[in-house]
């Protein structure tokens, strides 16, 4: 049976279902979202990627009968709403939002920086101020174009996810698209608010890459990386070594000596005998790099820390909310099925929520891993 579940605020609805058959889990979210709200106007659209063969018809059938002619969205192996996530099943999530006429532009096949002399990211001439992207997971400049993009915006800040799927990676902006970043742009007339959360608790202090080859460590402050690494995560013996991949990873500073915020990257590989630790970045000597633990109780606390924070800049009950995270997330960090969407819906509330869980997460001005990222509509 179709998994169903409707909520709505005002100007934003959503509805999400899960079922063997795209059209019984399409016809099940229609009649969740009923008659659309006055002014609907765009549409957030997220399928796991048993459906991305039959994305175009789905699209075609929603403008159809919603009468909304603009979607962006993409496919996810997985992808969530308010308090639920599903996994390896047919399943999508819709939510529509009534914005301002002229407040906002869908754009797609940006392909690298240089493409946005022929699309500067303007609203009918006005400045766009933030934008909601999805991007290739394939394209090796997403990095570069995220960044250009966010210093090209007024607010200086994109959030979205990169594509996940075990065959096409087609992308929703009014059409289909993949192998680029496309996505919405916003002016200031919409109000949002957002934050991310990384799960992760530092093991011990930050250190200098004293050297290294391309992306393995081969010493911190001097000394064997491997050597600091079994001293902070308590490695006793070579045994402890096989489960570091599970718990432990590298993280680097985005800003110099400032640990508030790092992008988290995978532990690859070790060698015991000449104590390197391989990890999934290029580092350079005078780099900065400490080393982080993340479970589940790092997890929970981080996400704690998030929703806090965002909550205390609020000054209204957010209309609807996008969530992106990562595959690595989910129940295999949380320990239990939706408890990461679970928090967010204790925090916030039962406001309409969708996303998805990509291959990497956007936030500000930068592509992470291992991310959680979330946007509120105010």
């Amino acid at each position: 049976m179709p998994v169903t579940h409707r909520t709505a605020s005002a100007a934003f609805a959503y509805a999400h279902a899960a079922s063997p058959h795209w059209r019984i889990a399409a016809a099940e979210c229609l009649e969740q979202l009923g008659q659309p709200a006055p002014g609907a106007n765009l549409g957030f659209l997220y399928v796991t990627d048993t459906y991305a063969s039959r994305l175009q018809d789905l699209i075609e059938l929603l403008r159809m009968r919603t009468g909304v002619d603009h979607w962006v969205g993409t496919v996810g192996v997985g992808i969530c709403a308010t308090g639920q996530e599903y996994l390896d099943e047919g399943a999508m999530a819709m939510m529509l939002g009534a914005f301002e006429p002229g407040s906002f532009r869908v754009f797609s096949q940006l392909r690298a920086p240089a493409d946005l002399t022929r699309d500067p990211l303007t609203v009918g001439g006005a400045p766009g101020n933030f934008a909601i992207v999805h991007a290739d997971p394939r394209n090796g400049r997403t990095a570069a174009l995220v960044a250009e993009m966010a210093r090209r915006l007024e607010g200086g800040f994109v959030v979205g996810g990169l594509t996940s799927s075990r065959g096409k990676h087609p992308q929703v902006a009014d059409g289909l698209s993949e192998g680029g970043v496309s996505g919405v742009v916003f002016t200031d007339q919409i109000v949002v608010a957002t934050r991310h959360t990384q799960g992760c608790s530092p093991l011990g202090e930050l250190h200098t890459v004293t050297q290294s080859q391309r992306n393995v460590l081969i010493e911190l402050d001097g000394r064997p990386a491997l050597d600091v690494l079994r001293e902070e995560a308590s490695l006793k013996s070579d045994r402890d070594l096989d489960r570091v991949a599970e718990l432990v990873f590298a993280a680097v500073p985005v800003g110099g000596d400032d640990v508030a915020d790092y992008t988290v990257r995978n532990v690859i590989g070790l060698d015991t005998e000449r104590g390197l630790v391989a990890i999934g970045d290029l580092v350079d000597a005078g780099d900065k790099v400490m080393f982080c633990r993340r479970d589940r109780r790092a997890a929970e606390e981080d996400m704690a820390r998030m929703l806090d924070s965002i909550k205390s800049g609020l000054f209204t009950r957010p209309r609807g909310a996008l969530y992106f995270s990562c595959l690595a997330r989910g129940e295999s960090l949380f320990g239990e099925a939706s408890r990461e969407l679970g928090m967010i819906r204790e925090g916030l509330g039962d406001i309409p929520l969708v996303g998805f869980f990509g291959n990497g997460e956007i936030s500000h001005h930068r592509v992470y891993g291992h991310t959680g990222v979330l946007t509120l509509f105010l």
